[in-house]
């Protein structure tokens, strides 16, 4: 990790209109021009550190040393988090994790997969019928329906479009004055509605099953063996469903990267060596999604010789550290194979947090998207045919998310064979018979 002494400090009064400006770059580019992986500046009229790589990713999620209440914006946490598990911290922060942590089982996984593959087939059905797909917007609502049955949130068919658009909203509402305002009002929609299948859930008026998120979530007890308040529980079953539908963004950057990269396709195809995986991983290493996390400091420490003041806000770059050259050979270059020996470092690959998934503050729903996105992109490879028009496919890196501006547009849908889920199914019916 490059550190200068002293540390410097970033031009400016404040930065906070330059980040917002300049998003997913503003800290890498200070960092390189300041050649330093650590640097002050002052955001939202305080001092701020800024900084990145995996030593300060390790440092970063070390709980004795920082803690998250009250770091993130209230606007961002009104629209985007809520009030739930992103800012705990302590025990009850651990307790909480570990509720999310019970419904992520291997057969709970694969029955996301089996979901979401079903969804995604009966939507490629309707595009048959149709002269244009704006793929981003129609994976949307194949994610918040798969989502929803995988978490045992019912939904009507009335209600899919609204539900789908609020959590669409959500997450995209950082980045924008406009946004934050609409996604906070989808927010509150979504938690109106939650909090009544809570209420519901409780008095058996729904009945979801015992392993479904939704059921955990209704009878979970905190740490002082209460039942958490429908309006809490319904923050936390909207983190259970919300992080899959933001898993449209790296799937469209996926399908972006099959059309941009040559010889993709057919490896692919063979998935040899779990060629699928790393891709997915590459994906979500070299494409932007969510630029930076924050957090404030517990109390006063040294580190490398620099010294943390109590309650200072810090500000950790995921987006550079995904690219950070001590981390990956050719970071500037999408290459899935890098995958293959890669050791699996919490801290140097953090596309949806960093640190341990049980203890720490990395998000419990990443084996779930990293299954949806494998599977997602077998799907379009194997399964369907479909024709790319010209369009404009670059994303701006000052848009927070980023997404290819055309939202990846594609014509010609047919289906070539059936998909993974229905061939499984159709081999448990034919056994049925048999038997």
């Amino acid at each position: 990790m490059k550190i200068k002494h002293p540390i410097p400090k970033a031009k400016g009064i404040d930065n906070t209109r330059n980040l917002i400006k300049e998003g997913f770059t503003f800290i890498s580019d200070r960092r390189k021009s300041l050649d330093s992986d650590i640097f002050e500046t002052r955001l939202l009229g305080k001092k701020a550190i800024c900084m990145g790589g995996a030593e300060a990713v390790e440092l970063f999620y070390n709980k004795d040393l920082f803690i998250r209440k009250n770091a993130v914006p209230s606007a961002i946490s009104k629209s985007l988090l809520g009030s739930g598990v992103h800012g705990m911290d302590g025990p009850s922060h651990r307790h909480r994790k570990q509720m999310f942590l019970s419904m992520m089982t291997p057969e709970r996984l694969e029955e996301m997969k089996d979901i979401a593959l079903e969804e995604l087939e009966k939507k490629v059905q309707e595009w048959e019928t149709k002269p244009r797909v704006v793929v981003f917007e129609e994976l949307k609502e194949v994610l918040v329906r798969s989502g929803c049955r995988w978490a045992g949130v019912p939904l009507s068919e009335e209600d899919a479009a609204k539900r789908t658009e609020e959590m669409g909203l959500m997450v995209d509402s950082f980045g924008s004055v406009k946004r934050l305002k609409e996604g906070r009002k989808a927010r509150e929609n979504q938690e109106k509605w939650l909090s009544q299948i809570i209420k519901d859930i409780r008095k058996e008026k729904i009945n979801p099953p015992e392993y479904s998120a939704a059921y955990i979530i209704a009878h979970h007890r905190d740490m002082k063996g209460k039942k958490l308040e429908p309006s809490a529980a319904a923050v936390e079953l909207n983190n259970a469903v919300r992080p899959l539908v933001a898993t449209a963004y790296f799937l469209v950057f996926g399908f972006t990267a099959l059309e941009e990269h040559p010889g993709v396709k057919e490896k692919l195809i063979e998935d040899k060596d779990n060629y699928s995986k790393m891709f997915a991983q590459e994906v979500r290493r070299f494409y932007p999604f969510a630029p930076a996390m924050a957090a404030k400091v517990k109390k006063t420490f040294s580190w490398e010789g620099y010294t943390f003041k109590k309650n200072t806000l810090t500000v950790l770059d995921f987006y550079g550290t995904n690219r950070h050259p001590d981390s990956w050979t050719n970071p500037e270059n999408f290459f899935p194979e890098r995958f293959k020996e890669w050791e699996g470092s919490p801290f140097s690959f953090v596309p949806q947090g960093g640190g341990n998934h049980y203890a720490g503050h990395r998000c419990a729903g990443e084996w779930l998207t990293v299954m949806v996105m494998r599977s997602f992109f077998k799907y379009f490879n194997d399964n369907i045919t479909y024709f790319v028009p010209e369009q404009d496919l670059s994303w701006s890196l000052s848009r927070v998310p980023a997404i290819p501006e055309s939202g990846f547009v594609i014509q010609e849908v047919t289906r070539i064979k059936d998909s993974p889920f229905e061939l499984k199914k159709n081999a448990q019916s034919q056994t049925v018979v048999k038997s």
